[in-house]
């Protein structure tokens, strides 16, 4: 299983000019370093309401470019009734970021991953 949705990562490869597809994929990686931080420091000062909304801006991010588990742990992060604690959610976060920027990197190469 692919830390990717190639039915939503693979249009974008194959249907934009390279250099904006590498475009997206940089902000895309951009965008997640920030989030993420984010969710890190408004977990740490204890600020729930900004961590959820750093939360909602991640799911949205990676849904939009098919990191679809991504996505669901960043929706659990959103969810007020969630009794996870941040940090075991935010570990999860961090262990599936790291494979969908390998995988971006791949796609971004002309190289996707085996399926």
């Amino acid at each position: 299983m692919t830390a990717l949705d190639p039915d939503t990562i693979g249009p974008l490869a194959r249907d934009l000019p390279p250099a904006d597809f590498v475009r997206i994929v940089h902000t895309f990686e951009i965008d997640l370093a920030r989030l993420v931080a984010q969710m890190v420091d408004y977990a740490t000062a204890g600020d729930l309401e900004e961590y959820r909304r750093s939360a909602h801006a991640l799911a949205g991010a990676a849904g939009a470019i098919g990191a679809m588990r991504l996505a669901a742990d960043a929706r659990l992060a959103m969810d007020p009734r969630e009794q996870t604690p941040p940090r075991d959610i935010l570990g999860r976060i961090g262990g599936e970021a790291r494979q969908v920027l390998a995988e971006l990197a791949g796609w971004a190469a002309g190289v996707p991953p085996a399926a």
